[in-house]
């Protein structure tokens, strides 16, 4: 052992993969594929990751690469501990699809307009 060096610091265990409740609000941009007179739209999104902050980019990602405008985006807890939302066995069917596939996956949008 060389002096000053001590010991090796154990590795950080790492979090436990999550599915993230979110709800991305996106705006306007050419072909995005949003209806004529929409406004912009709000997605309720599913997405995997170890921590809120990982699933929120890269579901910002994913909807940009989409040819979306993510503006917001609220989290609304994990599929273990929702917040405010009761998942029925469809939303659940997703969540789980998710975590398997590593995924993002937009289960519902509504459109807004004037």
């Amino acid at each position: 052992m060389t002096e000053g060096s001590g010991p090796a610091k154990p590795a950080k265990p790492r979090a436990a993969e999550q599915v993230f409740i979110l709800v991305v609000e996106v705006g306007r941009l050419p072909g995005d594929g949003l209806p004529d007179g929409a406004t912009g739209a709000a997605l309720m999104c599913y997405a995997s990751g170890r921590t809120e902050k990982h699933a929120v980019d890269e579901t910002v990602r994913v909807l940009k690469e989409a040819g979306l405008a993510p503006l917001e985006v609220e989290g609304y807890g994990t599929r273990d501990a929702p917040e405010g939302v009761a998942p029925g066995p469809e939303e659940l069917a997703l969540m789980d699809r998710a975590l398997a596939e590593n995924a993002v996956i937009v289960a519902q949008v509504t459109t807004f307009s004037d």
